[in-house]
């Protein structure tokens, strides 16, 4: 090492290390809140288009007090609306892994069995062997 880093190293105290640390911190959490705000007034359904624009002009024009005014404005709905996107895609991913998987019960195999049988799709012996197999699973 050359005699200028060391220098360099000695002139930034340990403070001034902390507390760039929080300034940066800061600032990608501001970043992370704008962003936040900007994608929730994109997907609000409720909200106009105009009013999506008045915010969005808001929330660019003047970024500390729009965001601010949006989430006491908005906030509440913000979780709500997160939330519901969350459970929604919760529950699309429920019915594809079911649709996937085929049926989720022995109860259900035997019902679609006894259905076939009744309607005289499928023989006795045919009902009886499908029947072995499904229990034998």
């Amino acid at each position: 090492m050359n005699d200028v880093t060391l220098n360099l190293a000695a002139d930034y105290p340990l403070l001034s290390v902390f507390w760039t640390t929080v300034y940066i911190f800061l600032w990608i959490l501001w970043f992370m809140l704008l962003f936040r705000v900007i994608g929730d007034i994109f997907r609000d359904d409720a909200l106009s288009g105009w009013g999506k624009s008045g915010w969005c002009v808001f929330v660019v024009i003047l970024p500390f007090l729009g965001v601010f005014v949006y989430l006491i404005a908005r906030g509440r709905g913000m979780g709500e609306r997160s939330m519901k996107r969350a459970e929604q895609r919760e529950q699309e991913f429920r019915t594809y892994v079911r649709e996937s998987a085929g049926t989720t019960s022995h109860a259900e195999d035997l019902a679609r069995l006894a259905e076939l049988k009744n309607h005289g799709d499928i023989t006795d012996a045919e009902y009886e062997q499908a029947k072995a197999k499904v229990l034998a699973v």
